[in-house]
C-alpha cells in the first residue's frame, strides 16, 4: 500500500470547548487507485485530507506513506518529503500571482533541485493544453486554466500520491469534467494513487472506492 492511515483523531479548541473533528478514521490506498472521500459539510473531509498529506499532524493515530511514518519527520524533512513524493490540487488553485504559469509549475521542481525543471514544466503545460499560455500570470488565465496549471504543478514532480480537495468545485461542468479526465489519466497512465474530496456524486462515482464520512467517522 502507498498510503495507510490508522485510527486518526483530530480535535480543535472552540469557544464552546473541544471539538473532535475526526474520531478514529482508518483507510488505505494502493498504487494506481483512486479513492473519493464524501460526506456532509463539516464531517471532517478536508481535515482528513490535510492529515493524510502531512499538512497537519493528528492528535492520535498515524499515517504511513510508502511505509514511512510521517510522525518520524521533523517539519523540514516532512516538507522536503512532500515535495518529492506528494502532489496537491486545491479548489482555490493557490498559484503564486507574481509568477508565470511555467514558473508556477517549476516551483516544486526547483525546490527539489531538479536540473531540467524548465523542460519538465513546459512538457506538463503542453499535456494540460496550456503550452501557449506558459508566460501568462494567473490573473491572465480563466479559472479552468488556473486549475490546469495547478494540476500540472502537482503532477510534474512525479508524485506517488495525489491529493485533491474539491478539484472541480469552482468550475463549470464542462471544465470540471476536463480536469477530472486529466486526474484520472494520471492515475491510469502513471500509477499515481489519488485521494480526493468531493461533493459531486458524478465525480465520486469515477473512483475505485468511495469513503463516506459522517460525524468524524467512516460511515
Amino acid at each position: 500500500m502507498v498510503l495507510v492511515a490508522e485510527s486518526l483523531v483530530r480535535s480543535y479548541t472552540t469557544a464552546e470547548g473541544p471539538l473532535r473533528v475526526l474520531d478514529g478514521v482508518s483507510l488505505s490506498l494502493a498504487a494506481g487507485e483512486a479513492v473519493a472521500v464524501t460526506g456532509p459539510s463539516g464531517c471532517g473531509k478536508s481535515t482528513l485530507l490535510g492529515l493524510l498529506a502531512g499538512l497537519d499532524r493528528p492528535d492520535g493515530g498515524r499515517v504511513l506513506i510508502e511505509g514511512r511514518d510521517l510522525a518520524g519527520f521533523n517539519d523540514a524533512d516532512l516538507s522536503a518529503f512532500r515535495g518529492r513524493r506528494l502532489g496537491f490540487l486545491f479548489q482555490s488553485y493557490r498559484l503564486l500571482p507574481s509568477l508565470s504559469a511555467e514558473d508556477n509549475v517549476r516551483v516544486p521542481l526547483d525546490f527539489a533541485g531538479v536540473a531540467d525543471a524548465g523542460d519538465i514544466a513546459r512538457t506538463w503545460l503542453d499535456r494540460v493544453g496550456l503550452g501557449a499560455r506558459r508566460h501568462h500570470r494567473p490573473t491572465q488565465l480563466s479559472g479552468g486554466e488556473q486549475q490546469r496549471v495547478a494540476l500540472a504543478r502537482a503532477l510534474a514532480p512525479g508524485p506517488a500520491l495525489l491529493f485533491c480537495d474539491e478539484p472541480t468545485g469552482n468550475l463549470d461542468p464542462r471544465t470540471g469534467t476536463g480536469i477530472a479526465d486529466l486526474i484520472f489519466a494520471a492515475v491510469r497512465d502513471r500509477g499515481t494513487a489519488c485521494c480526493y474530496v468531493t461533493h459531486d456524486p458524478g465525480l465520486a462515482a469515477r473512483a475505485d472506492r468511495i469513503i463516506r464520512l459522517a460525524e468524524g467517522r467512516v460511515a
